[in-house]
């Protein structure tokens, strides 16, 4: 009787799937795993949350582990899973080199989520008030953290092509290093027009986010400063509402019932607002990676206007189901537009559905996944060898966070 091969998954958080993409982009994972045969265990040294998952309903195994503490050895080695997959570059830094020691012919996969330097520069250079320049990364502290991450690991799953082509170019990340897994929806979830609300059952304007992601809380903010009120002139009678999980203070505050500009909190189900709302806002000046919103929205048949940023790595050469803008004029007038026009409103829902088809279809890219990983499993030593760089840098860092975490760990004691 053969056993069951095991995958285990070192999460940075517990999944929320109905919190933020990233919850719903772990369960995917999850999901794709277990289709290839694996057993899941899902382990965190983060605290369970309220709104986490409950994961052995989707016959996941949850192992609460702790960090600089010698009890993980003894679990990994126990464990022996085929493959460890380290949910975002912060997980390998604190576990990767107990895997490598520990369970050394396990398969190493980081997913990235978005690459975070690129992030954090953009929102840096937006904060300073000037334009970001590829540049701004190679001085960005996270930037050499999360790269050496990436070259620790024997393959990294990348959300976006922009981010993939600029780890090759700027990074020289060799391409035999990354796989290109966007957020995915499967053929139960795709629809067409006929199955959701029409144009003349739809109202309002929607935004929907996560409120502890910075990009977020700033598009609310722009919002409410200068598009809302481009658009509330036009449409005296319209409402913008504003979704979100873990809404601050400070974001409750920007509620005024009077403008429309209507602050509701954590959405009970995302398709629900959405399916209602006549049209998406996500103008987003600063991020990374490709937007869960604006999938959904685009699955839901609900067109959007959104920046630059947020189309990003979203569409190839398919046209966007709304409008993409950048200046807020612009951006207020698309907007209008497509509330009044059925007939530009019709053709960016059709856009959308077409988008998901041809982009997002988990089909097309499930297969593919799992030859790739069990490519790398079969021929992982020769894989290895390819990437002197990643073993450069392997070496080392168990020999400085090794002595580092045992430091702590006695320290502790």
């Amino acid at each position: 009787m053969s056993v069951q091969p095991i995958v285990l998954i070192i999460g940075f958080v517990w999944p929320e799937p109905k919190s933020s993409a990233a919850g719903g982009r772990m369960m995917q994972l999850i999901r794709l795993y277990q289709s290839q045969g694996y057993a899941v265990t899902f382990a965190s040294p983060a605290q369970d949350s309220e709104f986490m998952v409950d994961l052995s309903g989707f016959g996941v195994i949850k192992k609460n582990i702790v960090l600089n503490c010698g009890s993980f050895d003894v679990f990994i080695a126990d464990l022996n899973p085929a493959i460890v997959l380290f949910d975002r570059f912060m997980m390998e830094e604190q576990f990767g080199w107990r895997v490598a020691e520990f369970c050394p012919k396990a398969l190493r996969v980081l997913d990235t989520e978005d690459l975070h330097c690129l992030r954090l520069a953009r929102q840096r250079s937006f904060k300073e008030k000037r334009d970001f320049k590829i540049e701004d990364l190679l001085v960005e502290e996270v930037a050499k953290r999360e790269i050496a991450s990436i070259l620790r690991c024997d393959i990294t799953l990348m959300i976006a092509t922009f981010e993939m082509e600029l780890l090759q170019t700027v990074f020289k990340i060799d391409a035999a290093l990354l796989f290109y897994l966007p957020l995915l929806v499967r053929k139960q979830e795709m629809f067409v027009a006929e199955q959701v609300p029409s144009f003349e059952d739809r109202a309002n304007f929607v935004f929907i986010g996560n409120f502890l992601h910075e990009p977020n809380w700033n598009a609310v903010q722009y919002l409410k400063e200068t598009i809302w009120p481009l658009i509330r002139k036009q449409l005296p009678e319209a409402q913008l509402h504003v979704y979100g999980a873990y809404p601050s203070q400070k974001v409750i505050q920007l509620h005024h019932e009077k403008s429309g500009f209507l602050i509701l909190g954590r959405a009970a189900g995302a398709k629900d607002v959405v399916q209602k709302a006549r049209v998406v806002l996500a103008p987003l000046r600063f991020g990374a990676g490709i937007k869960g919103k604006l999938l959904e929205s685009m699955q839901w048949g609900t067109p959007n206007v959104t920046t630059s940023i947020g189309a990003e790595s979203m569409h190839g050469n398919m046209p966007w189901n709304g409008a993409v803008v950048d200046d807020p004029i612009l951006f207020a007038q698309e907007a209008v537009r497509l509330y009044q026009d059925k007939s530009y409103w019709l053709n960016s829902q059709d856009n959308g559905f077409m988008l998901v088809e041809n982009l997002y279809d988990e089909v097309i890219f499930a297969e593919k996944f799992a030859r790739q990983m069990t490519d790398l499993i079969e021929n992982l030593e020769a894989h290895r060898l390819g990437n002197f760089m990643g073993a450069l840098l392997q070496h080392h860092t168990l020999k400085s966070t090794k002595y580092m975490s045992k430091w702590i760990e006695a320290k502790n004691s």
